[in-house]
């Protein structure tokens, strides 16, 4: 029976983390009416099938996922969207599993970032000049520009793998 109520959320986990990767990287948001009645399915579904101390596990798991992301959307590193997606998963999946999708999001959100960096217009060719010509005794100005690194990608896309990456540990894979 716990297997089957598994099952369910994580097939609830990927519909939702679909639904969000397609929005984020097509229009750049993260829509309440897909977060907003999940998180209540969610609340409702824990609280049916486990009972209180099913809720409490998931409001638990809502309140770390929530609280993980919110310094860097203070910070203005983050869309509101991304915060309640990581939320979403926490609610869904527990503050566990939140933290371990929060620690896989965050490296591969810093492997995006560092691609998007690297080869923006010019900035690795930059790089490449630079170094080139400190080996010839030559200084040339190089490295990055400051608008290389203003630059921004949809983070619910780092947010969907590490969850995905997460869920591929725990071995009930709802694909297989």
């Amino acid at each position: 029976m716990k297997e089957r109520m598994d099952h369910v959320i994580n097939v609830l986990l990927f519909f939702i983390l679909l639904i969000c990767v397609i929005t984020d990287i097509k229009e750049r948001k993260i829509y309440n009416k897909v977060i907003y009645p999940a998180l209540l399915f969610t609340f409702i579904f824990h609280f049916t099938t486990h009972g209180w101390e099913g809720l409490s596990h998931s409001f638990l798991g809502f309140l770390i996922g929530f609280s993980l992301l919110l310094i860097p959307y203070f910070l203005g590193g983050m869309g509101a969207g991304d915060v309640k997606l990581l939320a979403l998963i926490g609610a869904l999946k527990g503050s566990a599993f939140v933290f371990q999708s929060f620690l896989y999001m965050s490296i591969i959100g810093a492997m995006i970032a560092l691609a998007i960096i690297l080869f923006r217009r010019g900035v690795l060719q930059s790089i490449v000049y630079y170094f080139a010509s400190l080996k010839s005794g030559i200084r040339l100005p190089g490295g990055m520009s400051k608008g290389s690194l203003t630059a921004t990608y949809p983070y619910g896309v780092a947010i969907a793998l590490g969850a995905t990456i997460r869920v591929m540990t725990e071995g009930n894979f709802p694909l297989w």
